[in-house]
């Protein structure tokens, strides 16, 4: 197998984990809804309707890194999603030690570099908009 095919399946594997592993979330959150991330939102005196967001960042993004289409925007908006979700959920645990030893946030923080990762790389050629696709 060639480089760029390796890169390619890389990008694949990439993007079919993370698209995967956020969507979970996005689930979960079209079957119990947003109610209690309303109110947090409000706290912090954002308009409450910002919490509606979290379908983009978590369903609507997923997708797209999934499909490989707009891929990049895709990664784009994970990593909105989790900047919003470390400021408003997170942000007590910034800088705590988990009880494995590790960042408390590791898995957030994954999230956010591996929505990173899809916005610098690309979906590749093993995608709906193909290697050069739109915003892939």
């Amino acid at each position: 197998m060639s480089s760029s095919t390796l890169d390619d399946l890389g990008k694949l594997v990439l993007r079919l984990g993370l698209g995967a592993l956020i969507l979970f979330h996005g689930v979960s959150k079209l079957n119990g809804g947003v109610d209690w991330l309303t109110g947090m939102v409000a706290a912090r005196g954002l308009p409450g309707f910002v919490a509606y967001g979290v379908y983009v960042g978590e369903v609507v993004a997923p997708l797209l890194i999934i499909l490989g289409l707009y891929a990049r925007l895709g990664g784009l908006i994970i990593i909105v999603n989790m900047l919003f979700a470390l400021g408003l959920v997170h942000m007590k645990d910034f800088f705590a030690i988990g009880s494995s030893g590790g960042w408390a946030l590791e898995l957030q923080g994954m999230y956010l570099m591996a929505g990173l990762v899809v916005l610098l790389m690309g979906a590749g050629k093993y995608s709906v908009g193909g290697k050069s696709g739109k915003f892939n």
